[in-house]
């Protein structure tokens, strides 16, 4: 083997022993490195887990901070915009109004929040349709045709309410009344027409309520409360027309349009009312006028005491009693006259013309009307009834023939019954002292399926305006009977037909002293329709 060999063998040698002691070297040094970091890292976790408890409770109390502050920011804002809404008017929400709008039984009605003050709007509208056969007894019968055709009977629109609670008010106008037109001033009019529609125009106290009843103190032009008929609204009669007896009686010093004033006190069982009244609504007030004649004012009253005194829910009893005094006749110097007339048309208005009538009765210085009424209701039953003795004085000293005649004495009354066929009934108004109208528990409806009210009615009337005859200062006004038969259908709370069948006789002479006979004999069918509110 060459040296070189050797050598170069020996130096490997060297390398590799001096390789490996310096590699054990290095392995004890790593162990030593690695078990001085896992100190160090152990440490650190311990410095970790403080630092996280640390940076937890520095989160609590940062975020506890925060929410305190955004508190208090909140607090400070809502002080300024106090102090900025206190500072400045801002527009906010509209106040309420105060007022009421209702329509009970659908009448447009605005009250106040407290009800005290209210306005209503009323109307109502009767339309008849019909005709006669009309039968004059002879050649010398006056009139010889009565004329069929229409009639806008009532044609009403005005306002209701009160004020504070006691003060009630009322002003309707009537444009109805077509065919009675014929009244007026022209030369040649006819009795009977209206000259003026101010049908309500008054004032009434309600703030009185003495021995535990109600009390109404009033004034104006109204509809007085006298006789049960006429007591009962043209809304809720049975038939077309009031029975001629009651006309009769209530055009002497009561009645529509008339004024006056007065008082009634009533409860739930009695009714007790009297009023001064003076002349309708349209007269002229002039004694002196001559074309159209005037005449003064006349004064009268009237007084009527009525009650309930059986009642219970399905039934009731009424009676009453009414009192009636021409105190003061309308008088026209002019002519130097002062006359009374009792007349009415044959229960229906469709010709303006009158069948009984005395005629002017000339000197009358006065006239009293005293009535009886009686009515009652059993379910869907009513009848009623009235009698009425009318006397006439004609003591007055105008000059005219006949000055110091005997009084006149005339009379008549009325009958009638009603059903309702669908079973509603009628229920009784205390401050009238007298029965409502039928409300129909299903009013008509196609949809719905009901067909309202319907009612069937009967009435007798009769009225004597004879008296005296065969002397020379009696009266040969007629005598007249009537006997109507009515279906009415209540279609709603507001609408009504009504159809009424008429069979009359007049038994009429021609004067106190002539037996001859001008009377005669009618039948007629009319229909009206209706609406109120």
């Amino acid at each position: 083997m060459s040296k070189s060999r050797i050598a170069a063998t020996a130096i490997g040698l060297a390398g590799a022993l001096a390789a490996s002691q310096a590699q054990a070297q290095s392995a004890s040094s790593s162990e030593q490195e690695i078990a001085l970091l896992k100190q160090q890292l152990k440490m650190l976790e311990q410095k970790l887990d403080k630092l996280q408890s640390q940076t937890a409770a520095n989160t609590a109390a940062t975020a506890k901070a925060r929410a305190e502050a955004k508190a208090e920011a909140r607090s400070e804002a809502k002080a300024v915009v106090a102090n900025a809404n206190a500072a400045i008017p801002v527009k906010g929400p509209a106040p309420a109004s105060g007022v009421v709008v209702t329509m009970p039984n659908n009448r447009p009605t605005i009250c106040t929040a407290d009800q005290a003050n209210c306005v209503a709007i009323t109307s109502r509208l009767h339309y008849d349709v019909g005709g006669y056969d009309y039968r004059p007894n002879t050649a010398a019968t006056v009139p010889q045709k009565l004329d069929s055709g229409q009639n806008v009977r009532r044609a009403r629109i005005g306002v209701t309410g009160k004020f504070l609670n006691d003060w009630n008010f009322a002003l309707i106008y009537d444009f109805g009344g077509s065919s009675d037109g014929f009244g007026g001033t022209a030369p040649g009019s006819l009795p009977g027409g209206g000259v003026s529609g101010v049908e309500n125009a008054y004032l009434s106290y309600t703030g009185l309520k003495p021995f535990g009843g109600k009390m109404a103190v009033e004034a104006g032009i109204m509809d007085l409360p006298y006789t049960l008929d006429e007591a009962t609204s043209s809304n809720d009669i049975m038939f077309m027309e009031r029975a001629s007896a009651g006309i009769i009686a209530t055009n002497i010093a009561a009645g529509d349009f008339r004024s006056a004033a007065g008082t009634r006190w009533y409860n739930d069982q009695l009714w007790i009312g009297g009023y001064v009244t003076g002349p309708s609504t349209g007269a002229i007030h002039s004694a002196s006028s001559a074309a159209p004649a005037g005449t003064s004012e006349q004064y009268g009253a009237v007084a009527r005491v009525a009650g309930n005194p059986i009642s219970g829910k399905d039934y009731s009893v009424h009676f009453g009693a009414d009192a009636q005094w021409l105190i003061q006749p309308p008088r026209n110097l002019i002519a130097n006259t002062q006359t009374v007339t009792l007349s009415d048309r044959p229960e229906l208005r469709l010709d303006p013309t009158t069948l009984i009538s005395t005629g002017a009765i000339a000197n009358a210085s006065g006239a009293q009307v005293y009535s009886v009424e009686a009515a009652a209701t059993y379910g869907p039953f009513i009848v009623q009834g009235e009698y009425f003795w009318y006397n006439i004085d004609r003591t007055a000293n105008t000059g005219v023939p006949l000055v110091g005649a005997p009084s006149l004495k005339f009379q008549g009354g009325y009958a009638q019954a009603g059903y309702v066929l669908t079973g509603e009934g009628r229920s009784y108004n205390a401050a009238n002292a007298a029965y409502g109208g039928v409300r129909p528990a299903h009013p008509f409806s196609l949809e719905g399926g009901g067909w309202g009210a319907w009612e069937i009615a009967g009435r007798f009337s009769t009225v004597d305006l004879n008296n005296q005859l065969g002397t020379a200062t009696g009266i040969a006004g007629g005598r007249q009977n009537v006997y109507t038969l009515a279906l009415n259908w209540y279609v709603n709370g507001n609408v009504r037909f009504m159809l009424d069948y008429l069979h009359g006789t007049v038994s009429k002479q021609a004067s106190p002293v002539s037996t001859a006979d001008v009377g005669s004999k009618f039948d007629a069918v009319a229909m009206r329709t209706q609406f109120a509110f």
